[in-house]
């Protein structure tokens, strides 16, 4: 390595724990505003996203893409790109999005993640596709699950248990027959599973067993449009109550990822199908 190089990386080394100090202390002195800004404005948000993006990697916009920071730097922008781009699609009081709107929006989300998304699929189509999401307990994943044994890491189990276990099964019944027979993917649909108000989708009553079999994990792409967070989850169990006020509840792990972390909150998401027949499409967050 030459003396140049070595010159560079120290000087970068030092600069980063300046920058980082100084975000520290921004951060600090401005919490209140800054919490007050994210949750009380899209536009805002959009600012807030952008300038957070300069402020904490102003040293890597030269950066490869194929570094470690170039590579943050890539999500952080792709992040704010989609956001700026969902703002005028989103209208500002919430209502039911129109078809046209509905195929804009899935044809936005198709081209950033790459995926076939829908808001319909063989005719069938939830109460809507953005609404208030609130937070949900684990469900148990086959006879006998309990906190002892429902997390496979104790970080999983540190970060999570809090949450709770709920006392009864989703909507589908347990998710494997024993702790022998699971697979990953029980663990999966588990881990990232919603709960959405399948018994308000349009003509339900008169096709109660065909949309029960339809909505059975269906694949579900989510999106925080506040701050371009994605994850792909699956229809895990039928809820909320219209009465409460929320349009679908996401797992522990689904609402930390899309920071929505108090579900009192009531924050907004996107919601949309994705169309995923030979089951390619894995489930967890986007990045």
């Amino acid at each position: 390595m030459s003396k140049k190089t070595l010159s560079f990386n120290k000087l970068h080394k030092k600069w980063s724990e300046i920058h980082k100090k100084q975000q520290e202390k921004i951060l600090d002195k401005h919490k209140e505003a800054l919490d007050h800004i994210s949750q009380n404005s899209k536009q805002y948000a959009i600012g807030a996203v952008g300038g957070l993006m300069l402020l904490t990697n102003p040293v890597n916009l030269q950066i490869s893409s194929g570094s470690p920071s170039g590579i943050q730097y890539e999500k952080l922008n792709k992040n704010v790109h989609l956001v700026s781009d969902l703002e005028p699609l989103i209208p500002d009081d919430y209502r039911n999005f129109t078809d046209e709107e509905n195929d804009q929006i899935a044809d936005k989300l198709s081209d950033t993640f790459g995926m076939d998304i829908k808001y319909e699929i063989d005719n069938k189509r939830l109460n809507t596709t953005y609404g208030f999401i609130g937070a949900e307990q684990h469900l148990m994943r086959y006879p006998g699950d309990n906190e002892a044994t429902h997390f496979q890491t104790p970080q999983e189990a540190e970060e999570f248990m809090s949450s709770g276990l709920a006392p009864g099964r989703g909507a589908w019944g347990y998710f494997a027959n024993s702790a022998q027979e699971m697979t990953q993917e029980d663990v999966d649909r588990e881990k990232y599973y919603i709960a959405v108000q399948t018994f308000l989708a349009p003509d339900y009553l008169n096709r109660v067993g065909e949309y029960r079999d339809f909505f059975k994990y269906r694949k579900m792409l989510l999106v925080n449009p506040h701050n371009g967070k994605a994850i792909v989850v699956v229809i895990g169990d039928a809820g909320p109550a219209k009465w409460t006020g929320k349009h679908l509840g996401g797992s522990p792990e689904v609402m930390r990822h899309l920071e929505r972390y108090d579900g009192g909150q009531k924050g907004q998401v996107l919601y949309y199908f994705i169309d995923d027949p030979e089951n390619k499409v894995p489930l967890g967050p986007v990045e």
